[in-house]
């Protein structure tokens, strides 16, 4: 057996076992929650498989919806613990490992919570976040996790294609952007893979990535994190401004903007689009942010 198979004893959910479920609950997935739920068992190994995950690890799951994913993380992971913002699918899930997964139901814990909104998770704390993210409110869930779980080691998620391909554009690219920078502020972020529409049900209507992230230490510098922050999204605000300009402000005008930029060695000329997170960072160092 390996990291992408399930133990024999745990059983994964299909097409008709994801239906039967959705029809006990009365369920019509919703587009406010941004529910589409994963049919398909070798998706789901996939997901476990490229994220890593082993018996050392604790994995947070978000969205856990009808327990697709959960069952083969239950078979791979430690723990697992899963945020479920829909009451109904929260109190179902545990059900749903005790007849698929009797014998590892123990390491399973639910939170019935958004996870927007969420700021402390039971222990063990997270090592892994995997999870199938709703298209709408995944790169926030992302980056506020990885901001306020610091044992998070690694993050392999399932988002819409463009946003996945924006998570992991590099300075030059035309889908860089904000997302892009501040994911890379704490981890080198690869699109690992793309899904198909036909996995999922009800099926989307645009295609799903595979982003894996791994934490890494964020740039040197004496600026916080947020003042960072502050820096990429003015610099984005106005994608086509030169950076003198879109600094102009937060620096309070452009002429201590280029001040700023010449002090940490950028071309005030140059647009937000072409800086690595290193480089924002210094600006921000130069703001005193």
């Amino acid at each position: 057996m390996t990291a992408a198979d399930p133990a024999d004893d745990v059983r994964l959910l299909g097409p008709a076992d994801v239906r039967a479920l959705a029809a006990e609950l009365g369920l019509r997935p919703t587009k406010q929650w941004g529910q589409n739920f994963v049919i398909d068992a070798n998706t789901v190994r996939k997901i476990v498989r490229l994220a890593g995950v082993g018996p050392g690890d604790s994995v947070v799951e978000v969205g856990p919806g009808l327990g697709s994913l959960t069952l083969p993380l239950l078979a791979t992971a430690g723990h697992v613990t899963a945020v479920e913002v829909d009451p109904a699918l929260a109190q179902r899930l545990p059900r749903t490992v005790a007849d698929h997964a009797p014998a590892r139901a123990d390491r399973l814990e639910v939170v019935p919570a958004d996870a927007l909104t969420v700021t402390g998770l039971p222990d063990p704390q997270p090592t892994a976040l995997v999870a199938n993210l709703p298209y709408n409110v995944s790169v926030p869930v992302v980056l506020s996790f990885l901001e306020r779980f610091p044992t998070l080691e690694r993050v392999l998620v399932m988002v819409q294609l463009e946003v996945a391909q924006r998570l992991a554009a590099q300075p030059g690219s035309k889908v860089y952007g904000a997302p892009s920078a501040k994911a890379a502020w704490f981890a080198e972020v690869t699109l690992a893979d793309r899904v198909g529409r036909n996995v999922f049900w009800p099926a989307p209507n645009v295609d799903s990535g595979l982003v894996s992230m791994v934490r890494r230490q964020p740039p040197s510098t004496t600026a916080t994190r947020r003042g960072v922050f502050r820096v990429v999204d003015a610099a984005f605000a106005q994608r086509r401004k030169t950076l003198r300009a879109a600094l102009a402000g937060v620096a309070g005008g452009a002429a201590p903007a280029e001040e700023a930029l010449r002090a940490a060695g950028i071309d005030p000329q140059l647009r937000g689009e072409r800086l690595t997170i290193g480089e924002f960072a210094r600006i921000a160092e130069a703001l005193g942010l």
